[in-house]
């Protein structure tokens, strides 16, 4: 299992979000700020199967919007050892 963790523009959650879930990915947002104009951001963790991570990191991509070069996404793929459901 992996656990995605992405940072995205507050203007681009609403459609991330509901791409990633259409799909059946569960999705936990965070709103954040950060960057040299602290603007807003979201973060997102997405917690996916080792096999699903290339389609929800597809999806991250075709949903953030990139004509704006100031407002860039990233996501970092961390292993999980362990995930308890409760």
């Amino acid at each position: 299992m992996k656990l995605i963790i992405t940072i995205i523009p507050d203007t681009n959650t609403d459609a991330v979000s509901l791409a990633l879930t259409s799909q059946k990915f569960r999705v936990t947002q965070v709103a954040s700020t950060g960057g040299f104009l602290r603007k807003g951001n979201s973060t997102l963790l997405i917690g996916v199967e080792d096999t699903e991570v290339q389609a929800a990191l597809e999806i991250l991509r075709k949903n953030v919007d990139k004509s704006d070069a100031n407002q860039k996404g990233v996501a970092f793929v961390i292993k999980v050892d362990d995930f308890i459901h409760f």
